[in-house]
């Protein structure tokens, strides 16, 4: 049996309870607090930049999902400082143009540079430790597809070869040089 609420105080507060949750939902906020503890979650402190090609920029959102709100947009080319990933997506900061603030972008939109100026190319790792086994050797000032990261390496890929990049053989600026 369903009992009907009658008191206006009642409905009142069901009605706030179902706005919240709806508030929470199409904010992201529920998916912010999932992100929060799963353990897929990963800090980072990498530069990358926009490789995204649409008119209107890289779609910002407000969590980790298509399901969430654009919040801005970033144009190509313009540098972004990645401060956790999460799959297939991570959560920017500090763009040097277009969006101002926090949110999350699709990872594949995303690019970095290799520095090994003046040699014959940077070291790809087989995992985020220089201790890990090399996996090949990227050229110097070579355009590579930014994967994901962990603590300040890169996971990158180049030439179907996938594989961890030091901070050190990173550039994250699309039009200038990182020497």
């Amino acid at each position: 049996m369903i009992k009907k609420v009658k008191s206006p105080a009642s409905k009142l507060a069901i009605g706030l309870a179902f706005s919240c949750i709806s508030l929470m939902l199409n904010t992201g906020i529920a998916n912010q607090i999932a992100l929060a503890k799963s353990s897929n979650s990963q800090k980072c402190d990498i530069f990358a930049y926009v490789t995204d090609t649409d008119s209107q920029g890289l779609n910002v959102r407000s969590g980790a999902s298509t399901n969430n709100l654009i919040i801005g947009q970033i144009p190509i080319n313009e540098t972004v400082q990645v401060i956790r990933a999460v799959g297939d997506w991570v959560q920017i900061t500090n763009a040097s143009n277009g969006f101002q603030g926090t949110g999350w972008v699709f990872v594949p939109k995303l690019g970095l540079t290799t520095r090994g100026y003046g040699t014959n190319g940077v070291d790809l790792y087989t995992s985020s430790s220089q201790e890990s086994q090399k996996v090949g050797k990227i050229p110097a000032n070579t355009a590579v597809k930014l994967l994901g990261c962990q603590g300040d390496w890169a996971q990158v890929e180049y030439q179907n070869v996938k594989g961890w990049l030091t901070r050190e053989d990173q550039c994250g600026a699309a039009l200038t040089s990182c020497s």
